[in-house]
């Protein structure tokens, strides 16, 4: 973000004396100032983009000199998350490519990179397509390159804990398939080049009170345990960072836009918790928080707790699909039985109880006003045609920091005015960044992280008259949307058999879109969160009450313009006289206007303007409260009856 102060790494600073007084706790002290400092170190080296040549001639002389023909350079760090900190960018570092999923293949002679369709555009305005050829997956997959551009008898190096057990399997078939080998490496070459590295993050990490949790710990670290019990295990490898945040009550700020701290554990089937975590970012208090059932062990110490568990017998629990290979070889070497299954914290993580469900209904509220502020403002400040990407971002994250309780952004704001739109992960720079033009449609992806809630919302604003296609479009778009909110289903149905109700108006055109239509969202956490999503693509995990999930359908043509419109949806008990089984049904939780300028009344039909209309007025009667006469007025015409 430009033009607001916002902190570059996690949760922005002030609000850190409202959650623990810093001058009550000198361990806080000292891991503010760390983390501080931190923030004020220089970026290493990532604003450049494309990055400069001289880092993969380094690279490529470091892979020479430990006898490697090449290395895979993945996005992820150790946790596998969406978001990384800054000293984990290796791939940003290397090619300049900053979306959220990436990987590279450097080889002696050459190299590529791979990304999913959100980013087929982005990358060629990022990366040096001269020195990293782009693919898109999975039309063109890294282990099909692998098998194609590996020489006999190479061998590929990849950072063992930055590979998971399931990818490491698939690339050494492929790198088999050459007639190569794919081999662990000690240390990540890149950190051997990255001179101006910086230093891991160190934001102190602070309770999360069952005010906003809706249980203890204890009682969460219980039910846990019996689940890692049933599945046949004696303890748990915990290694996504949100699961350990909702398992142990706390929230932290070691990267950006998430508010959770990076470590490791170990849940053993009496409750009891060993965390690995830098001790200097946990402040006393939050020693206390934790209590006498959770040891505090510096990160290090977790290869040799692995070790200890084969010498006593015990079967580990570990998701192969996140956990690092080097775990599960470290488990392996130790003679531990390994139980291979789903994160046991990720399902009931999902299904929020009713004080996090609550917590989420105010926290949209309080967001809803926020963004129809914002979107008042932008009616009345369009006209101008001067408006430009970056400031109206800006705009709506200064709306949102107004309410006095906003943590963090909840991601990149994604601000696209006409064609910009149209690129699903667009982020807009000084370079790329449009002026909003009257005819034009305007597309803003945004959210919020707030104590008691996190917020996502897509609105598609019409700058001016939108044209007839677009209102075409925009009305598909928003038959789709009404169709999965307005959705009822059995128990046992998932998200991938109701995708396509948000696609079928889209369809009767020979229309459609790229990426899922839904994605999990936490309570106060990461704002893509499983295993629950509405996709194409196939998930055995079944839609179940508490869980939240967006509704976010679209349309893009390519050189013109974009259209999402997104509400998050909870689920929750259908009541329904007669019905043979149970069933489910959707709570919209999301509370701004859908521009009814670009609604073509005629396409839709009385179930569906009734939905609109009902929606609208339920905007009306919970905003117009908290805001003001100006914004009122406004309010009173965007949510009028159709």
């Amino acid at each position: 973000m430009r033009g607001v102060a916002a902190a570059p790494e996690g949760l922005a600073g002030p609000e850190w004396v409202e959650l623990i007084d810093p001058a009550a706790d000198a361990d806080l002290t000292r891991a503010l100032a760390a983390w501080r400092a931190e923030l004020a170190r220089n970026d290493g080296g990532l604003d450049a983009s494309p990055a400069p040549p001289e880092r993969l001639a380094a690279l490529r002389t470091e892979l020479r000199r430990r006898g490697l023909d090449g290395f895979v350079v993945p996005r992820a760090d150790e946790h596998q998350g969406e978001y990384v900190p800054r000293h984990s960018q290796r791939l940003a570092w290397l090619t300049g490519f900053t979306g959220s999923a990436g990987l590279a293949i450097v080889l002696v002679d050459r190299a590529a990179i791979f990304v999913d369709g959100r980013y087929t555009l982005a990358v060629r305005g990022q990366v040096d397509v001269e020195a990293f050829v782009p693919h898109q997956v999975p039309e063109q997959s890294p282990e099909t390159w692998i098998a194609q551009n590996l020489p006999k008898g190479g061998k590929l190096g990849f950072d063992p804990w930055l590979q998971t057990v399931d990818g490491f399997d698939r690339f050494a078939r492929a790198a088999e398939r050459a007639g190569g080998s794919f081999v662990p490496v000690e240390q990540n070459p890149i950190d051997a080049v990255w001179r101006d590295r910086p230093a891991a993050p160190l934001a102190p990490v602070v309770p999360q009170p069952e005010e906003f949790a809706g249980e203890s710990s204890a009682t969460r670290r219980k039910r846990i345990a019996e689940i890692v019990a049933g599945r046949g295990a004696d303890v748990a490898l915990l290694t996504a960072p949100d699961s350990i945040a909702w398992l142990l009550n706390v929230r932290g700020g070691d990267v950006p836009r998430t508010p959770f701290p990076l470590g490791f554990a170990l849940l053993h089937s009496d409750g009891h918790v060993d965390l690995y975590m830098d001790r200097r970012k946990i402040p006393a208090r939050t020693v206390a928080w934790l209590g006498n059932s959770v040891t505090l062990a510096p990160p290090g110490d977790l290869g040799p707790a692995l070790d200890a568990l084969g010498k006593t017998g015990k079967r580990v629990l570990i998701e192969t699909s996140t956990a690092p290979y080097w775990a599960a070889t470290r488990l392996q070497a130790a003679g531990v039985t390994m139980v291979r299954d789903a994160d046991p914290v990720a399902l009931p993580k999902a299904c929020k109880n009713s004080v996090e469900l609550e917590g989420v209904r105010v926290a949209h509220r309080r967001d809803g006003a926020a963004v129809s502020r914002f979107l008042a403002w932008l009616a009345r400040e369009s006209g101008s045609g001067r408006l430009r990407e970056i400031e109206v971002s800006d705009r709506l994250q200064q709306m949102r920091q107004e309410t006095g309780k906003l943590r963090d952004l909840s991601f990149d704001t994604i601000s696209g005015a006409g064609p910009n739109g149209a690129i699903v992960h667009y982020h807009a720079s000084p370079s790329t960044e449009r002026t909003l033009e009257t005819g034009s449609l305007y597309l803003v992806d945004s959210g919020g992280q707030y104590r008691d809630g996190t917020t996502d919302i897509t609105r598609t604003v019409g700058i001016g008259t939108p044209s007839v296609e677009m209102r075409d479009r925009f009305t598909r778009v928003l038959k789709g949307h009404i169709a999965l909110a307005m959705a009822r289903f059995p128990a046992g149905t998932t998200g991938s058999q109701l995708d396509s109700l948000a696609r079928y108006a889209l369809w009767q055109v020979g229309l459609d879109y790229d990426h899922g239509t839904g994605h999990g969202v936490g309570a106060y956490l990461a704002v893509h969160e499983g295993p629950q999503r509405i996709s194409k693509a196939a998930n055995d995990v079944a839609l179940q009450p508490g869980m939240i999930v967006s509704d976010e359908p679209g349309y893009y043509k390519a050189g013109a313009y974009g259209i999402r419109i997104e509400n998050l949806l909870a689920v929750r008990e259908a009541r329904i006289e007669g019905a043979d089984r149970r069933y489910f049904e959707f709570e919209t939780l999301t509370l701004a206007p859908i521009d009814l300028n670009c609604v073509e009344p005629a396409l839709l039909t009385e179930p569906e303007r009734t939905w609109l209309n009902a929606y609208h007025r339920r905007v009306r009667e919970t905003i117009a409260p908290q805001v003001d006469g100006e914004t009122r007025r406004w309010l009173e015409q965007a949510t009028r009856a159709i």
